[in-house]
């Protein structure tokens, strides 16, 4: 965009592309850019009752978000939001530095009934391993908002389907290919979800999945 201002460019897998700068709204890109949302900021409201569900015993939470970026203010403030109502404690780990993420989390481990919530950003995918590491370590229930962290070692993720993602870029590229404009295409949200259970990680922290839960999993893995 920075070389830009006429080129069409569709986007994917961008958490916040209004705050970022990049459109100036979802229903009227209004430049030469438009595309796909990870999810709206709803979504990560529904992370903490999975955790919950998944977890009973967990009443304290800290989300690793990264601070600088919109899309990590955002997702942590609905988490807060929605805290109170299903009984849960929240704070916020930075994302920016490894030795912070193994200090924060070695703390907050150190008093029972807690998880991990890793929101989406990309400091989230240059620490996954990190991350799904110390989950592991001090016995914290975690949920992802991607499958690949599951299939790497993490519990629970819920998430986009990024395949979806990749299909509507597509069909949008086609469309400005035959005329049409990117400031007249909205950013559009997902319409599938999906959700993905390591039941191997599961049994290492000693939890028992509901088979209701199992029920409603997209992916289980064994």
């Amino acid at each position: 965009m920075r070389t830009t201002s006429t080129i069409p460019i569709v986007f994917n897998n961008i958490a916040d592309p209004v705050g970022a700068g990049f459109v100036e709204s979802l229903a009227r890109p209004g430049g030469n850019a438009t595309g796909f949302l990870q999810f709206e900021y709803t979504l990560s409201g529904k992370w903490l009752g999975l955790l919950k569900e998944i977890s009973p015993q967990v009443n304290r939470v800290a989300v690793l978000r990264d601070a600088t970026l919109t899309a990590g203010v955002g997702q942590f403030a609905v988490i807060q939001s929605v805290a109170p109502s299903v009984g849960m404690e929240v704070t916020a780990i930075g994302l920016r530095d490894s030795n912070e993420i193994e200090r924060a989390v070695a703390k907050f481990a150190k008093v029972p009934n807690g998880g991990l919530i890793l929101t989406a950003s990309a400091l989230s995918v240059v620490h996954r391993g990190l991350v799904v590491a110390l989950a592991a370590q001090f016995n914290l229930p975690t949920i992802y908002y991607r499958r690949f962290f599951v299939s790497a070692g993490g519990l629970i993720s819920y998430g986009y389907d990024v395949v979806e993602q990749f299909r509507g870029a597509a069909g949008y590229v086609d469309r400005i290919l035959k005329g049409e404009k990117p400031a007249d295409l909205p950013v559009q949200a997902p319409t599938r979800y999906e959700m993905v259970i390591n039941l191997k990680t599961a049994k290492a922290l000693g939890i028992t999945v509901p088979p209701m839960l199992l029920a409603r999993a997209d992916e289980v893995i064994e």
